[in-house]
């Protein structure tokens, strides 16, 4: 048995010697040293061995398994330090070359327009007021005129959670909300806020947008002052060149109503595609308060009287950078955005 061991070590020695990938190694390991190994087989037979020679064979196998295990290990530890010293020449950084620089993130376009437009009716001397998006039958419709089978109440039309609640559809209830809150005072706020309506996406609708509206109530406020305050909205946003026209139009919280156009932006009032060669764009709509919506909002409409308006951030936002497709704003497209970083 000596002799059987003493051979396998010089076999086991030699094949080693050959070996030239870590998976060749593993094979050999396993083939001499594992469970099923040669060594392992021939210790078995150590059972029919007397008292006297179990301990010197004993030995003498616990000496091939270290000499074997011995140049595993110092083959192992080369093939480690080989493929460590191949991936640093892999992996080697120039520190010589220029870093990348971070870029520079920016406002979103419409995040943007609605600061500005917050920006100028603040300065005109309003103030910012917000309200739920899951709003109320009553403060949605209802407190603003719209009896139960008026067409914009249509479930087509809204995006409905029961009967009574819903996803606001416009900024409106923010506007009841402050009327109540107000108990009778002057108002002069702006509502900014996302809408939702159950439009299909397309160049110019989308089920959810955005929408800023305002409301003016005091003693005295005619219809002069809202033409006012618009014509001065939009020389802020779109230069001292842009003039409007109101349009009559009807709708049921404000009477009268009429709907606004500004000078197009494109060809300045000209008649290009863009305008449909009128000059004009449509760009909100707006009124002065209707007498019921005043009595809901807790004001005597024979003491005071008050305007609205209501515009839609995209449509505003489409005019003012020349956009032709509301779905760029959605879509996440770096190459979109990145034109608004500097401005």
């Amino acid at each position: 048995m000596k002799e059987r061991l003493e051979a396998l070590r010089s076999e086991a020695l030699a094949e080693l010697e050959t070996v030239d990938s870590p998976q060749l190694l593993n094979d050999l390991r396993v083939k001499y040293l594992g469970k099923k190994g040669a060594l392992t087989e021939i210790l078995r037979g150590m059972g029919s061995l007397s008292a006297e020679e179990r301990p010197v064979i004993g030995q003498v196998g616990n000496d091939v398994r270290a000499a074997i295990e011995s140049v595993i290990e110092t083959k192992q530890a080369a093939f480690v330090a080989a493929e460590t010293e191949m991936r640093l020449a892999a992996e080697t950084i120039d520190v010589t070359l220029p870093g990348k620089k971070p870029e520079a993130g920016a406002i979103h376009p419409l995040n943007k327009v609605v600061q500005e437009i917050e920006d100028i009716f603040v300065g005109l001397g309003y103030t910012v007021a917000e309200g739920p998006e899951v709003e109320t039958d009553y403060y949605n419709f209802e407190a603003l005129n719209l009896p139960k089978d008026h067409p914009a109440r249509d479930m087509q039309d809204s995006f409905y959670v029961t009967d009574e609640i819903l996803m606001r559809t416009q900024t409106s209830p923010v506007q009841v909300r402050t009327m109540k809150a107000a108990q009778g005072k002057p108002i002069k706020v702006i509502c900014p806020g996302k809408v939702y309506r159950r439009d299909d996406d397309d160049a110019t609708h989308s089920f959810q947008f955005n929408q800023i509206e305002g409301l003016v109530i005091g003693p005295n406020i005619r219809m002069s002052d809202l033409k006012g305050t618009l014509l001065q909205f939009v020389q802020l946003m779109f230069g001292k060149q842009a003039q409007i026209r109101l349009r009559p139009s009807f709708f049921p919280f404000t009477e009268p109503s009429a709907e606004v156009d500004v000078t197009c932006s494109q060809c300045g009032g000209d008649g290009c595609r863009m305008c449909k060669h009128t000059g004009w764009l449509e760009i909100l709509g707006c009124g002065m308060v209707h007498p019921r919506v005043l009595e809901m909002g807790g004001y005597d409409p024979n003491e005071v009287s008050g305007f609205a308006f209501g515009m839609g951030v995209e449509r505003i936002a489409l005019l003012k950078y020349g956009i032709d497709d509301i779905r760029h704003f959605y879509t996440n497209d770096l190459r979109f955005l990145s034109q608004f970083v500097r401005m």
